[in-house]
């Protein structure tokens, strides 16, 4: 029986990048897998694919940063399999004008909404459906710039990032009594598309010394696979040849 046989696993931002690659490892390991995002099309083919594996895939589109939709898709998921074992928190965004004198009330609320926002809101709503099964795990993408500060990622993404680290550590302080386990990966660089929204965008030469995101589907699927009495609170990663140390 594979690992994650009869595990629900909920996916937010899973169109592309790290979410793309945690939903086809948690789906390989059999669990059947809940994708979120914005974009429709995208959810959609991810989907077929792992259908056309003989996984199960729920498609729910929709911005999470919106507390009435993470409760509407929180609630579909319960009518889909009746239970929620598994809620990773990977949606994430940034601005290309992140220095405090360009920064304006939209786009605080873009960055703070996205990064910090959804993945309270659906922890909330999963926190809700594992206590009843008094088990779960949560797994939530924070980033270097929240646990090591540097002037790169502006100050939006580096605050959301760093609340999400202690918004991690608080659910284990509070519901471990419930049998739920929450981590919080602190990955460096990964080659995803959000560092074109950089000032400067990285070389192709820079990427290719960056994490992969599968590395991150990888890790993500052994935390997801510990057992109920071992909890993963904090776990940071980093590309051998980390740049980010010289920053």
């Amino acid at each position: 029986m594979k690992a994650l046989a009869n595990k629900v696993a909920w996916i937010t931002g899973a169109a592309g990048g790290i979410g793309e690659a945690a939903t086809l490892a948690v789906s390989g390991a059999g669990a059947a897998v809940v994708l979120t995002g914005r974009r429709t099309d995208p959810l959609q083919a991810l989907a077929l694919r792992i259908r056309a594996q003989g996984g199960e895939a729920l498609v729910v589109a929709g911005d999470v940063a919106q507390a009435a939709t993470a409760k509407d898709i929180a609630a579909r998921v319960a009518a889909w399999k009746g239970r929620l074992d598994i809620l990773v928190n990977n949606a994430g965004t940034n601005v290309r004008e992140r220095r405090w004198h360009e920064l304006t009330a939209g786009s605080i609320d873009t960055v703070l909404g996205t990064n910090l926002s959804a993945p309270f809101y659906c922890s909330a709503a999963a926190i809700q459906m594992m206590r009843q099964r008094n088990d779960g795990v949560l797994i939530h993408i924070s980033s270097w710039a929240g646990h090591f500060l540097n002037n790169i990622a502006g100050a939006g993404y580096t605050a959301s990032k760093a609340a999400l680290i202690a918004m991690s550590h608080s659910i284990n302080m509070e519901e471990s009594a419930s049998g739920i386990r929450s981590t919080v990966i602190i990955p460096a660089e990964v080659e995803t598309p959000i560092l074109n929204t950089r000032p400067v965008p990285p070389t192709q030469a820079e990427r290719e010394k960056m994490l992969r995101p599968s590395d991150l589907g990888e890790l993500i699927l052994f935390i997801a696979t510990r057992p109920a009495t071992v909890c993963l609170n904090e776990v940071v990663i980093s590309p051998t040849p980390n740049r980010l140390f010289s920053v």
